[in-house]
């Protein structure tokens, strides 16, 4: 009899314990709107539960009208790297220090050691220039995904605005 009286009063306090993590983890989720850097105000002073309510259908509204998906944004992998190699700015870059190394080396008198060194040093240059070229990639698509996320943010704000809600 006294074992049954301590499981469930153990079980109790697991149960009240499991409902404050459950609440605690719902109040720290925070809203829709913060999620996306949005703070709108009930300026007309609509409850939370219909602000919740406005947030989502205008969380709905923005993504069918521009496309956008933030949520999935967020969570897609960013594009893979390509390998430095690229575009073949290395291969160019051998070339054209082959031929000036060749150049330079029939001056001085040996046109082959000096196709060899101008190869190597064009491809070093090469992909200097491989690399240069993937950062440029790397920064257009952030500024891509930051242009979408404005562009969604605004859309989402012009909602709630329409609702009476001040957006900051």
């Amino acid at each position: 009899m006294k074992r049954s009286t301590v499981a469930r009063g153990i079980f109790f306090l697991l149960a009240v314990l499991l409902v404050i993590a459950a609440a605690a983890e719902i109040s720290t989720a925070g809203s829709l709107a913060s999620s996306l850097g949005v703070a709108p105000y009930p300026s007309k002073g609509q409850s939370a539960q219909k602000q919740n309510q406005d947030e989502g259908e205008c969380f709905a509204w923005a993504k069918q009208q521009t496309g956008i998906d933030p949520i999935a944004a967020a969570s897609a992998p960013p594009p893979a790297a390509a390998p430095a190699a690229g575009g073949g700015e290395r291969v160019r870059g051998a070339a054209r220090g082959a031929v000036g190394g060749a150049a330079i080396g029939a001056i001085a008198g040996d046109a082959g050691k000096g196709a060899g060194i101008g190869a190597v040093a064009g491809t070093m240059a090469g992909g200097k220039q491989a690399r240069t070229n993937q950062a440029a990639q790397q920064q257009q698509a952030q500024q891509a995904k930051a242009g979408a996320s404005q562009q969604f943010n605004k859309a989402f704000g012009a909602c709630m605005e329409g609702r009476g809600y001040s957006v900051k």
